[in-house]
């Protein structure tokens, strides 16, 4: 991310996100590439694939949040991730995802995480219960649309996968936001 306001947004806060590879990439840059050209210029979107396990707002201690990432990453397995349809998250969000599968290895890491967050104290940014977190990827963020226009994009977008993309991810993320920049330290999982 380089867009000076996305990054002044952004600033303080973390993320633990997995970058998937291969097949699930591959759909991914594929649907973004062919909605984006439908979309007004300088629609926002991510410009790497990524399932987003935790977002936190810790400046002062990052530090912290980033050893509690080591060591759960530690006792974690390769996780699977499996894209299973191009769907939305309403208005008020608009935003295009492609959801994942509730795979067995991304309920754990998500159930884990939480329960190695609970005594911490850490502020968790958009945190649900494990049964309403939707795993997903963000393909393109549609809230400064029209109302016909979302309603245009979600009917175009919207489609199971079939193939249903997988890949397996052995390392996670911890992305952060300091400075007026993206930082990002590659934690391996196991």
């Amino acid at each position: 991310m380089t867009r000076p306001d996305q990054l002044a947004s952004l600033e303080g806060q973390q993320y633990l996100v997995l970058r998937p590879a291969g097949a699930v990439a591959k759909t991914y840059r594929q649907v973004q590439a062919e909605l984006l050209p439908l979309l007004p210029e300088g629609t926002k979107h991510p410009h790497t694939e990524h399932v987003t396990l935790r977002g936190f707002y810790e400046p002062e201690r990052r530090d912290q949040v980033t050893a509690l990432v080591r060591e759960w990453a530690a006792h974690r397995n390769p996780i699977e991730v499996v894209a299973e349809k191009v769907d939305t998250f309403p208005a008020p969000w608009q935003i295009v995802i492609m959801r994942a599968e509730r795979t067995a290895s991304l309920v754990e890491a998500y159930g884990s995480l939480t329960a190695a967050l609970e005594p911490t104290g850490f502020r968790r940014l958009d945190e649900l219960p494990l049964d309403d977190w939707i795993f997903h990827l963000s393909v393109v963020y549609g809230k400064a649309l029209t109302s016909d226009a979302w309603a245009d994009l979600e009917r175009t977008a919207q489609r199971d996968l079939p193939e249903r993309p997988s890949c397996v991810v052995a390392e996670a993320e911890l992305v952060w936001y300091e400075g007026g920049a993206e930082h990002v330290e590659v934690i391996p999982l196991g």
